[in-house]
């Protein structure tokens, strides 16, 4: 076989392998097909160079992502492409390992541990990172979920990677066993472990209520009519209060509005603060309303969850902890914007804020997560460490309506109930909205397009899963053992240049 053959049957099966992943994740939902997909680009990466895996890596990246997030071509064609090629890099990077690895003793677990710690790196750096994608993800109708209220996002991914790894040493070495083996265990303790596994803590319920006031529009216009939006809630807000008035739906502790609920600052228009105050009165209890808030600076906003109480108004508030890079703030904002006009949507920058959402909201402790941030662990260890009963996850994904975004967020959303240990509650302006217990199952739900109200008893938590205590430990163990394999590598490189510089009698074996 000539080696452009060879090349090409090589990017082929790369970029196949790359579509095959995306279509685990939502809207298709195929999980199964991340270990295909995963298996597929490490075939034709294993044992091979370092610049060849390289070149593999992009191609199965490249494609995944485009697959992943066509939702990108809301904001335009180019900035789907480019986002897809800037986190096919990453995977790039991690393909460059992949042959010197794999040619190592246990090299399947080097190579798994390189993955997770690859898929960490992504989720942080530049700028915060870019989570959406890790393989985990993909997994929400799996067996597997289980394991992520053990071993976390990470911990799943790593089983994934070793498993697709442990096949193709299996094949090439012609031994079923093991893979079999591990696949068998894997799966029978996924299906045995309580969901999720957790210890300690207290458990009560409690009533929430969520409300989805929908928007004018959609797309990049979706929230122009600011007002509009606003009152949407409002209007909501008091048909679910007359509803509990008539005995129709029970009294919840407090009412959960969506990201963007109010874009026009309530502690600055008194006309904006008059219409929530109205709402809460209306409904009894205190209303968490999604806000952007002006800062002393004029260039500078907060994305922020507030506590509005009936009778003192508003009280303890979150400000995002991870605003999106190019959405919510510019960076190098003045190199750029005059460069690209579609910019101009973003005049002001969102801060960031340093506090996780623990706030108080009708006497239950909530941990306040807003739109991508549930795709980030910290955010949820954070509020865990900080005490959280429930959490709430408040998003605006108006944007993205009739996208697969809002399937791949609530996919998400259900996986980190599992994670948490906690319920999940969700409330977006469009879509998706509603409810999800502990074990990650769907109580109640409001598709996208709906306008209305969900009232639903949650269960209330105190524990903690292996997860929240373990934190990022999972990628740091993934990174030490990741780090201990290359310096292998590079080591048996050396004497293999000293042998073949030396005697030609010495011989070494990798």
């Amino acid at each position: 076989m000539s080696r452009g053959l060879q090349w090409l049957i090589g990017l082929s099966i790369a970029a196949v392998s790359g579509v095959t992943t995306g279509l685990a994740f939502a809207p298709f939902g195929l999980w199964p097909l991340a270990f295909l997909g995963v298996a597929g680009v490490l075939a034709v990466q294993w044992r091979t160079s370092s610049c060849r895996s390289t070149v593999l890596g992009f191609v199965y990246g490249f494609a995944f992502f485009v697959v992943l997030i066509p939702w990108m071509t809301v904001i335009g064609t180019d900035a789907w492409l480019l986002l897809a090629a800037y986190c096919a890099l990453w995977n790039a990077a991690f393909g460059s390992l992949v042959g010197p690895l794999s040619r190592l003793r246990g090299g399947t677990l080097w190579v798994a541990s390189g993955w997770v710690v690859m898929e960490a790196l992504r989720g942080r750096v530049p700028l915060g990172g870019f989570p959406w994608g890790e393989i985990a993800f993909s997994q929400g109708n799996s067996p597997l979920a289980a394991l992520t209220s053990i071993a976390g996002m990470a911990g799943v991914t790593f089983i994934i990677v070793w498993i697709a790894a442990l096949s193709i040493e299996s094949v090439r070495r012609r031994r079923w066993r093991v893979v079999s083996g591990v696949l068998v265990a894997t799966f029978l303790v996924s299906l045995v472990i309580p969901r999720p596994f957790e210890f300690g803590g207290e458990s009560s319920t409690a009533f929430v209520a969520v409300v989805q006031g929908g928007t004018p529009g959609t797309g990049m216009e979706a929230m122009d009519v600011r007002r509009a939006v606003l009152q949407g809630h409002v209007e909501q807000t008091l048909a679910l209060a007359a509803a509990i008035d008539a005995g129709e739906v029970e009294q919840p502790q407090f009412v959960l509005w969506p990201e963007n609920s109010t874009d026009i600052d309530p502690f600055r228009d008194p006309t904006v603060a008059a219409d929530i105050s109205t709402a809460a009165a209306a409904v009894g209890v205190p209303i968490v309303v999604g806000a952007v808030v002006l800062t002393d600076d004029p260039t500078k906003v907060e994305n922020t969850g507030i506590v509005w109480d009936p009778v003192t108004g508003p009280g303890e508030r979150y400000v995002k902890n991870h605003p999106v890079p190019f959405g919510e703030f510019l960076p190098f904002r003045e190199q750029l914007a005059p460069l690209i006009g579609r910019f101009e949507r973003v005049p002001r920058d969102f801060v960031r804020g340093d506090s996780p959402g623990v706030l108080n909201a009708g006497g239950i402790v909530i941990g306040d997560v807003i739109c991508f941030e549930v795709a980030y662990d910290d955010v949820f260890i954070g509020v865990i460490d900080g005490g959280a009963q429930l959490i709430t996850v408040q998003t605006n994904n108006a944007t993205y309506q009739g996208t697969a975004q809002p399937e791949q967020q609530w996919d998400i959303s259900r996986l980190r109930a599992l994670q948490a240990g906690r319920s999940v509650v969700v409330a977006s302006t469009t879509g998706v909205s509603g409810f999800i217990e502990p074990d990650g199952s769907v109580t109640a739900r409001m598709e996208e397009g709906e306008r209305g109200y969900l009232v639903q008893e949650v269960a209330l938590r105190t524990g903690r899963t292996p997860s929240t205590v373990l934190g990022a430990i999972p990628e740091i163990l993934a990174g030490g053992v990741l780090l201990t394999g290359l310096v292998i590598a590079m080591y048996i490189r050396r004497r293999r240049r000293a042998a073949l510089s030396g005697s030609g009698d010495v011989r070494v074996d990798a």
